[in-house]
């Protein structure tokens, strides 16, 4: 077996070159999944079919509606990747293709992120499949590039790499957002419907996407296979063998599990409400429409998550990794509790998405630092592919309960608190976590 050395850690160029895809596919995670995918696409159907009209009837399983399509989109796409994120993350660990792997998925995502330019009128079904590709390839090219995390840096700067990495990426979507905002707040002077121009912001995530992945697949390098295959067997079979293998492992490391849980709970109603808050602040202030909000409020998120994240980097120095995870845990709990309760107005709305701003980067940066050093070396793939099943854009469990509960109510502020279960649960499971001795653990099954 081949092992990284402290030697091909920590380079520069490299170490920029990682950061520069969180700078491109942060693109799509703000300017479709945050900030315009879900509210288009539930103007396009509640337009064909009313307001909280239905989609389509699943029978015994209850019907989609209008309100409901977007989330039930992200909930397909992440049960797809539930079975296909492990196999490709045990994948990575028997070849040196991770690299190769990361770029098919990535720009298979690009693709169909750009074809969303054509989604209009009664189209809105097509753009649902469209997210489905464009998600399911976002969260399979995520599983390669985080497991790339402990191969090129030590210890020691894990928690800042990600944390810089995650500020590159709120940077780099804020920057798109602001030409976004431009083209919508002047669609009329430039003679173009607001319609066409939500469509042309669409599809200019795809573009900036590729185009700065680029720059990562040229200076990203890739690293010699972890291990052989096993005699008779190809690359599919040996990644479920490898799939099976990881379970357990994981059982032999416990607390690695057990800080999978909790991040598994805890991230799904982090992505679940950066997901829908959009069409929950469209439909509760602006019942009329307001795309220009929307992504003026976005684009503050955007600025302000840098600082958060580079501000939880410190908080983490100060009082260690896992205990800042858990104060950001007790402020989303918060966050959602005073949406749920008390948000009835725009300043409102600007004061609690500036707090999520600050907390957003942070716990997302630290989960990820912190998990990289619960992993046994030549396993990073794998336990990855796990990972990433609730990461960025991949959850599944809070959109599905969010989805349900609004189909059923048609309140998105009962399905908003609904949530409030992944924040509390997940943090009760991270807080009773000793992730101290985890490491340690995960460090001498590597020996």
């Amino acid at each position: 077996m081949t092992t990284t050395t402290t030697s091909d850690k920590n380079n520069p160029r490299e170490l920029f070159g990682w950061k520069m895809y969180d700078w491109a596919n942060s693109a799509f995670y703000t300017t479709v999944v945050g900030a315009l995918f879900s509210p288009y696409l539930t103007r396009l159907a509640q337009t064909a079919v009313g307001e909280n009209g239905v989609v389509m009837d699943l029978g015994p399983l209850g019907a989609v509606t209008a309100k409901s399509l977007p989330t039930l989109c992200v909930s397909i796409s992440v049960g797809a990747q539930v079975f296909l994120l492990p196999i490709l993350g045990a994948l990575g660990d028997y070849s040196d293709l991770k690299k190769r792997l990361m770029a098919v998925f990535c720009y298979i995502a690009v693709t169909a992120n750009c074809l969303m330019f054509f989604v209009k009128d009664d189209l809105y079904l097509f753009g649902g499949v469209l997210f489905i590709v464009a998600n399911v390839c976002f969260g399979a090219a995520l599983v390669f590039y985080n497991a790339f995390l402990p191969e090129i840096a030590t210890e020691d700067q894990v928690d800042k790499v990600s944390s810089r990495g995650f500020a590159y990426g709120y940077l780099g979507g804020a920057l798109l957002l602001v030409f976004n905002l431009l083209l919508v707040l002047r669609a009329e002077e430039l003679g173009i419907s607001t319609g066409l121009a939500v469509r042309l912001s669409l599809a200019s995530a795809g573009i900036w996407w590729g185009g700065f992945a680029l720059i990562t697949f040229a200076l990203l390098k890739s690293r010699p296979k972890k291990k052989g295959l096993p005699a008779g067997k190809g690359y599919i079979s040996a990644g479920f063998s490898e799939l099976v293998d990881t379970f357990k492992e994981l059982r032999r490391l416990p607390l690695t599990a057990r800080y999978l849980l909790g991040y598994l709970l805890y991230n799904d109603g982090i992505q679940t409400v950066v997901f829908a808050s959009s069409a929950f602040l469209e439909q509760e202030l602006f019942p009329e429409g307001n795309p220009v909000f929307l992504l003026e409020i976005f684009l503050m998120v955007q600025f302000v998550a840098v600082a958060g994240a580079l501000l939880f980097e410190r908080l983490a120095y100060l009082i260690s990794t896992k205990n800042a995870i858990i104060v950001s845990l007790v402020i989303w709990s918060g966050i959602v509790l005073y949406t749920y309760a008390f948000l009835n107005s725009v300043p409102e709305a600007w004061m609690i998405a500036a707090v999520i701003a600050i907390v957003l980067g942070g716990s997302q940066a630290l989960s990820r630092s912190l998990f990289a050093r619960l992993i046994p070396e030549g396993k990073e793939a794998s336990f990855f592919g796990l990972y990433e099943v609730s990461e960025r854009g991949t959850s599944w469990m809070g959109p599905l309960l969010f989805s349900i509960v609004i189909a059923r109510t048609g309140s998105y502020r009962l399905a908003l608190l609904s949530l409030i279960f992944f924040f509390v649960v997940g943090l009760f499971v991270l807080w009773t976590t000793d992730t101290n001795r985890g490491i340690r653990e995960a460090a001498e099954e590597h020996g």
